[in-house]
C-alpha cells in the first residue's frame, strides 16, 4: 500500500471513529435568572442563584434528592458566566469541572460581534461533545445561553451554518416535536436528548419543567412560552 492511500485509509478510520463518539443522552437547560442593571452580564440574581442551589440538591447533583436521570453525569458544559454561576453547583458536587467555552460580556464589543462569538464557542463545544470518547455513551449537561440553544430568527440570520444547540444536535430532524425557539420567558425547563447506536441524530426528545420541593418549593416554575412570577423585590430581569 503507498503512503497515500494508507494516509487515506488512517483519515477513514478517524473520521469513523470521531463519529462513533456520540453521548447516550444530553441534557440542555438555559443559565439562570438574571438582575436589572448594569451588572447582569456577570452575576446571577437572588432567584437564578438559588434555581442553581435547587438543581444541584434536587435534579443535577449526586446526591439529589429526585434525580433527573436514574444515572450519573459524566460532564457539564457552560458558555456564559451566567450559565456557569449556575451549573457549577451541580458539578461540583461529582467533582467534576466545568468545561467553559466562555464568552465575557464586553461593553466595547457590538451586538453583532458578540453574537458571532457565541456562535463559534457553540460550535466548538459541540465538536468537544459530539467526537470525544469521554463522552461516548453517557451523560453530558450543557448548560447555554437561551438564543444559541434554539432561535429560529438567529439560524435565519446565518443561512448556510449551524449556530444553535437545535442545528448542531440535529434536533432539527425530529420536526416539530423540538421547539424552534427557546421561549424567553423560561428559566425553568430541561430538554432531555438521547441518542443510539452512536446515530448522531437522535433518537427521542423531551422537554421536562422543573418543580422543586421543601425550601426551593417558590422557584417559578411557569409553563413554555408564558410570562415568569418573580418577588417584587427579586431585582431580577422580567
Amino acid at each position: 500500500m503507498s503512503r497515500t492511500a494508507a494516509i487515506a485509509v488512517l483519515c477513514s478510520m478517524l473520521a469513523a471513529s470521531a463519529a462513533d463518539a456520540v453521548p447516550g443522552t444530553i441534557v440542555i437547560l438555559r443559565h439562570g435568572e438574571k438582575p436589572t442593571g448594569k451588572n447582569s452580564g456577570f452575576f446571577l440574581c437572588s432567584v437564578g442563584v438559588r434555581r442553581s442551589e435547587a438543581l444541584a440538591a434536587q435534579y443535577l447533583g449526586k446526591d439529589a434528592s429526585k434525580p433527573l436521570l436514574p444515572y450519573g453525569f459524566y460532564a457539564f458544559f457552560a458558555i456564559t458566566p451566567h450559565t456557569l454561576e449556575l451549573a457549577a453547583p451541580s458539578a461540583g458536587t461529582w467533582s467534576l469541572p466545568l468545561i467553559s467555552y466562555s464568552v465575557l460580556p464586553n461593553a466595547k464589543e457590538s451586538d453583532a460581534d458578540k453574537t458571532k462569538e457565541l456562535n463559534l464557542r457553540t460550535q466548538q463545544a459541540v465538536n468537544n461533545v459530539m467526537t470525544n470518547h469521554d463522552w461516548d455513551g453517557k451523560v453530558v449537561v450543557m448548560t447555554w445561553e437561551h438564543k444559541h440553544i434554539a432561535n429560529k430568527k438567529l439560524e435565519e440570520e446565518f443561512p448556510g451554518q449551524q449556530v444553535t444547540l437545535r442545528q448542531l444536535l440535529h434536533l432539527d430532524k425530529l420536526g416539530s416535536v423540538v421547539p424552534d425557539t427557546w421561549s424567553g420567558d423560561n428559566y425553568d425547563y430541561f430538554w432531555i436528548v438521547k441518542y443510539a447506536d452512536g446515530s448522531t441524530t437522535p433518537s427521542s426528545f423531551q422537554a421536562i419543567k422543573q418543580h422543586f420541593d421543601g425550601k426551593y418549593a417558590d422557584l417559578p416554575h411557569n409553563d413554555w412560552g408564558k410570562p415568569e412570577k418573580l418577588p417584587k423585590d427579586s431585582g431580577c430581569e422580567s
